[in-house]
């Protein structure tokens, strides 16, 4: 029998089923024999995934757009454009949305979700805990390349699924002072199947780590984590000041992850994120939606 993804949707309160694309090859690389005897072939180069995004890059894949559009959660509706205005399935797959469709408080201490995704969020963490996923053996400062962290950190990780708009924004006002570090490795999928056999995921996989500065939240770390399908990180802002909601950047084709790590001192994740977190569920979360404020 196959495993459900349960997670909690916040505007319904109820836990419901995810519709994972791709849910049979998941299967098939992550929990058979020959999916793990070709891993090497599959996540740890860049060249199947870049493959990939030539294809999806193509108007040959542009009859893929339908089938994504009609999977529950698409939402394809609030696209900028018709799914048959777009010329490639990245060309749908990274749109951008009608201005209104990601409302967001303009207050201050109000910390937003960069992404739109699934939730998980931690408090009172250091730099030597393990990445927050069970069994995982590397740890923060590992996922930041010993970047110089606070003592106790809280961290956000929002996973994107391919459903999902793949824009991704600041969640405050903050200053970047440097383009991000890249750090080049493999290329997992970020999907809870792949974690069960590989928990270190995030600290493998390719990546793009920023830091900012923000004066009501402080020290601020925007990682954003490449996975397998993922032709691209693509950076659309620059160092300097930055308006909450600015958009920072795209993923191409794939599933893939957008982690912040602060301070724990200056940021109160909001309490249904915390308790839903700790039973387990990852929440639904929209770009734009409120998911902390200041301490």
């Amino acid at each position: 029998m196959s495993e459900k993804i349960q997670l909690y949707d916040r505007k319904s309160k109820s836990v419901i089923t995810e519709t994972v694309m791709g849910n049979g090859a998941l299967r098939f690389a992550y929990n058979t024999l020959l999916g793990n005897c070709l891993s090497g072939l599959l996540f740890n180069t860049s060249g199947l995934s870049r493959l990939l995004g030539k294809y999806y890059d193509s108007k040959f894949s542009r009859k893929d757009i339908k089938k994504l559009a009609s999977i529950p959660g698409c939402l394809a509706e609030e696209a900028e454009f018709a799914p048959d205005h777009y010329q490639s399935f990245n060309d749908f797959f990274t749109r951008r949305l009608k201005t209104g469709a990601r409302p967001f408080s303009a207050e201050p201490q109000v910390m937003c979700s960069p992404a739109d995704g699934r939730l998980f969020v931690y408090e009172n963490l250091t730099p030597n805990s393990a990445v927050p996923v069970k069994g995982a053996k590397r740890t923060l400062a590992d996922l930041c390349c010993q970047l110089a962290l606070p003592e106790t950190l809280a961290v956000a990780v929002v996973r994107l699924a391919p459903v999902d708009y793949h824009r991704f924004h600041f969640p405050c006002d903050c200053v970047q002072h440097e383009l991000p570090m890249v750090v080049n490795g493999k290329y997992h999928s970020v999907n809870p199947i792949a974690f069960k056999r590989y928990p270190d995921v995030y600290t493998e996989n390719t990546r793009q780590i920023t830091e900012l500065e923000s004066e009501l939240f402080g020290k601020l770390i925007y990682i954003e984590v490449g996975a397998f399908g993922v032709g691209s990180i693509i950076r659309t802002s620059n160092a300097g000041s930055h308006l909450k909601m600015d958009e920072k950047g795209y993923f191409k084709f794939g599933g893939s992850t957008v982690i912040l790590i602060f301070d724990n001192s200056k940021v109160k994740f909001d309490t249904d994120l915390l308790e839903n977190s700790e039973k387990g569920y990852e929440t639904i979360i929209r770009c734009g939606e409120q998911i902390a404020t200041r301490s």
